[in-house]
C-alpha cells in the first residue's frame, strides 16, 4: 500500500469497533484505492493485529491471504482484470464451440451469486468473511441487484469492500447502503517523491497528465512516447486498444483549451495550452470534453475503432 494512504488505514483501524458491513471506498483511478482495499481486507482477517494500525503480516490469516488463498476472501472483478490461472492466458479463454473469446470486462451474475454462497456458509476461521468487488461500477445491472439484495440482508460478519473509480455510477441504492471512504490525491510533493523511487522520468509531466494521480502518472510513464505522439498529433486509430487513449488525449486537450479560453494555465500539460482558444470558444470545448468521457467508455465494447476515431476527430470544435 502506498505511504499517502496510510492515514485513512490508521482512521479505519479506529473504527473497528464499529465496522461497518459494506465500504465504498472511491476516488479518481490511479490513487491506490485498490491496495488500500487489500490492506483493510488483510486486516480484517489478520488474526494477530491487536491494537496495531497495520496486519501483521505473520500469522496464519496474513499468509494464506497474501498467498491468495484465505478461505474467509473473496474478490470479484472482470475476466479481463483478473489473473490468469496455471498456463492459460485471458486470450487463450475459448467458447463451447471452440472459438476464442474476450474476457468479459463487466462482473457478472453468476460471479454475484457464487459470492453470496460463499457469505451464507460459516467462516473458516471463526472470524469475519470478506468480499472486495473492483471496480463495482463493472458490476451489470443484473450482478448490481443482486448484491444489492445481499447489502439489503447483509450475512453475518460479513464485510463488502466495494472499490470505485466512478460512484455515481453506481445504483443509488448501493450507495446508500455503504460508508463512503473517500481517497484523495496525494499532495504533489509526495507523490512526485514516489514516482522518483520508481524511477518515472519526467514525472512532473506525466503527474499533470494523470490530474495528480501516480500511478496513472506511473502507467502513462511506461508508454511515454506513443502517448506523447498521440497528444500531440491526435488521428486515426486502427487497434481497439488505442481508443480509449484518444478519446482521453482529446478530453484533456479540449479541458485545457477551455481553461486557457478562461485566461487560465492548461491542467493537463498538453500542447493546446497557451491561450489559444478564443474566449467564445470556451462552451464548445467544455461541451465537447463532456462528449469524450462519455465516449470513453463506449471505447471498451466492440467497435469499429477506424470508424469511431473518425467520428471522435469529426466532432472537434473548431476555433
Amino acid at each position: 500500500m502506498q505511504s499517502w494512504n496510510q492515514p485513512l488505514l490508521d482512521a479505519f483501524k479506529s473504527r473497528l469497533a464499529r465496522l461497518p458491513h459494506a465500504l465504498l471506498i472511491h476516488g479518481m483511478r490511479g490513487v491506490g484505492k485498490l491496495a488500500l482495499a487489500e490492506r483493510i481486507a488483510q486486516l480484517l482477517l489478520c488474526e494477530s493485529a491487536g491494537e496495531a494500525a497495520k496486519p501483521c503480516g505473520a500469522c496464519p490469516g496474513c499468509r494464506w491471504f497474501l498467498g491468495g488463498n484465505h478461505p474467509d476472501f473473496r474478490r470479484l472483478e472482470p475476466e479481463s482484470l483478473a489473473q490468469p490461472s496455471g498456463e492459460q492466458t485471458d486470450e487463450e479463454q475459448a467458447s463451447s464451440s471452440g472459438r476464442r473469446v474476450k474476457p468479459s470486462i463487466e462482473i457478472k451474475i453468476d460471479q454475484v451469486r457464487e459470492l453470496a454462497d460463499f457469505l451464507n456458509v460459516g467462516s473458516h476461521r471463526g472470524r469475519l468473511r470478506v468480499a472486495l468487488v473492483h471496480p463495482a461500477e463493472d458490476m451489470n445491472v443484473h450482478a448490481a441487484n443482486a448484491l444489492l439484495k445481499g447489502l439489503e440482508e447483509p450475512p453475518a460478519a460479513a464485510v463488502f469492500l466495494l472499490v470505485s473509480h466512478r460512484p455515481a455510477s453506481l445504483l443509488p441504492t448501493i450507495r446508500s447502503r455503504c460508508v463512503a471512504l473517500p481517497v484523495p490525491l496525494p499532495p504533489r510533493e509526495a507523490a512526485l517523491q514516489w514516482l522518483a523511487e520508481q524511477g518515472v522520468k519526467d514525472a512532473g509531466r506525466w503527474l499533470a497528465y494523470a490530474g495528480g494521480a501516480p500511478l496513472r502518472a506511473q502507467e502513462y510513464a511506461a508508454d511515454a512516447d506513443a502517448l506523447e505522439r498521440l497528444i500531440q498529433a491526435p488521428g486515426l486509430v486502427e487497434d481497439r486498444e488505442q481508443l480509449e487513449p484518444l478519446a482521453e488525449a482529446l478530453q484533456k486537450i479540449a479541458l485545457d483549451l477551455a481553461f486557457s479560453a478562461f485566461g487560465l494555465p492548461g491542467k493537463y500539460g498538453t500542447a493546446a495550452t497557451g491561450g489559444a482558444a478564443r474566449p467564445e470558444s470556451a462552451r464548445a470545448w467544455l461541451a465537447y470534453a463532456r462528449q469524450m468521457g462519455q465516449d470513453r467508455l463506449l471505447c471498451r465494447h466492440p467497435i469499429n475503432p477506424k470508424l469511431f476515431s473518425a467520428d471522435l476527430l469529426a466532432r472537434i470544435p473548431k476555433g
